[in-house]
């Protein structure tokens, strides 16, 4: 099914469609088409044709809906014209706003804009047609995962999760002292696609900030697909934790850099526990490789605790802080409510939004844990006074209010207020996502 979005011929006519598995396979069809846009704009390969029926598979999975910009005027010589200028793609999967809640977060994901066609308001066009739409159906928030991070401010996307990327010296020095339990095994990967799919899911339901997984993600996380293609990667190896009563807790998926990379290094790709002491038999285990000098961590959260954990923490050298997730709210009210509060308190809330979603006054009370927000008028007194995009920021609790205040992003009437937005809007966690999408 595609509806399309027509204005005059010289612009780009925009069409969106839904992926069936069973008939969007043909190499000269218009999922096809859409997969070369988006490895243009990402500078990957060309889709190889064997592919297409796994990955309309997944993306089918997903429940993905799929934008593409359309130059109906090519020049002579253009590029094939029945693949798009500019692609866009959205899911829904559920976030993690703590205390056990989950919101069923609109994801964005597939943005590109083939150079010939920038400064047409093609990106624009799309994302404000689809945020109306998803606030249409109901949604209290969307969220993307950026490869650019000056896009997307402008359209009220605020970060809200943090990771960091590590790099561990695992030679003579390099020891975890906390207990030691259970065990680990190497695994084969048409089992490790079953078990990290039921490892992330306990990480997911006890981690503030998580975001659901799609299709792919324990396919690649298994080795079964590769990062470029969904064919087998031969050199990536996964490894499970057991507790001692024999349940699954934490798994690695990791591949060396190769011997022609000194110090000899292995790569993770994916970590994933259920539990801090999980966490850390992982890294006993990456510690104990033959070989081995360096383990690279790219996603490691911001309250790490495997530096307190070793006999030297100097063994752990901090790369880079990146951000993961970008929120943007579009009904403030449901957003609000559906979130965990640790601490009670009260603050009102001037939010700014250009697109009209969030737009307006907000008292935020929270009782006893549970928050009921009221729409007040355009006079009510203010307490806080920000755009969508910090409140997006603020939401998870992954700054707070003193910090954005400081950094010139939100206005408060007083120091009081500051302080109490900062003790409501506080988790006890970091917020933690380690799922792009």
């Amino acid at each position: 099914m595609s509806t399309q979005t027509q204005t005059d011929s010289a612009v780009p006519r925009i069409e969106t469609f839904s992926v069936d598995a069973d008939t969007d396979t043909s190499p000269d069809g218009a999922l096809a088409a859409w997969f070369e846009g988006v490895s243009f704009g990402f500078h990957e390969g060309r889709l190889e044709a064997e592919d297409l029926p796994k990955l309309a598979e997944a993306h089918a999975a997903d429940g993905r809906v799929l934008w593409g910009a359309y130059d109906d005027n090519p020049g002579p010589h253009a590029w094939n014209p029945r693949i798009p200028v500019a692609t866009y793609g959205t899911m829904v999967n559920s976030l993690n706003v703590g205390g056990g809640k989950f919101l069923d977060a609109h994801l964005i994901t597939a943005v590109t804009v083939r150079a010939t066609h920038r400064r047409r308001g093609l990106l624009r066009r799309m994302i404000t047609e689809d945020l109306q739409g998803a606030a249409d159906r109901g949604h209290a928030l969307a969220a993307l995962t950026a490869s650019e991070a000056t896009i997307y401010g402008r359209f009220g996307f605020g970060t809200a999760t943090h990771t960091t990327s590590v790099e561990v010296d695992v030679r003579e020095r390099f020891a975890v002292t906390s207990p030691s339990y259970g065990r680990i095994e190497v695994v084969d990967a048409d089992a490790a696609v079953h078990l990290t799919q039921e490892i992330f899911a306990g990480f997911h339901a006890r981690t503030l900030g998580s975001i659901g997984r799609q299709y792919a993600y324990a396919r690649r996380s298994s080795g079964l697909w590769g990062e470029e293609r969904p064919q087998p990667d031969k050199a990536l190896r996964t490894a499970v934790h057991y507790d001692d009563d024999g349940r699954p807790d934490a798994f690695v998926s990791y591949s060396f850099a190769g011997w022609d990379k000194t110090p000899y290094t292995m790569r993770v790709k994916d970590l994933v526990a259920v539990s801090e002491a999980a966490y850390l038999e992982l890294w006993r285990y990456l510690g104990s490789l033959d070989l081995i000098e360096r383990v690279t961590f790219t996603m490691a959260s911001v309250s790490d605790p495997l530096p307190w954990a070793l006999a030297d923490r100097r063994c752990r050298e901090l790369k880079s802080d990146e951000d993961v997730l970008w929120l943007r709210i579009l009904d403030p009210v449901a957003a609000l409510e559906a979130r965990a509060y640790e601490h009670d308190g009260s603050v009102v809330l001037h939010v700014q939004d250009p697109l009209g979603h969030a737009h307006g006054a907000f008292l935020l009370e929270v009782r006893g844990g549970k928050a009921d927000v009221m729409r007040l008028g355009a006079e009510a007194a203010v307490g806080l006074d920000m755009d969508v995009a910090a409140l997006g920021s603020l939401y998870l609790g992954g700054v707070t209010a003193s910090t954005l205040a400081s950094a010139g992003r939100i206005r408060a009437n007083s120091a009081d207020v500051l302080e109490s937005a900062d003790r409501l809007f506080a988790h006890s966690r970091q917020p933690y996502c380690i799922t792009h999408f």
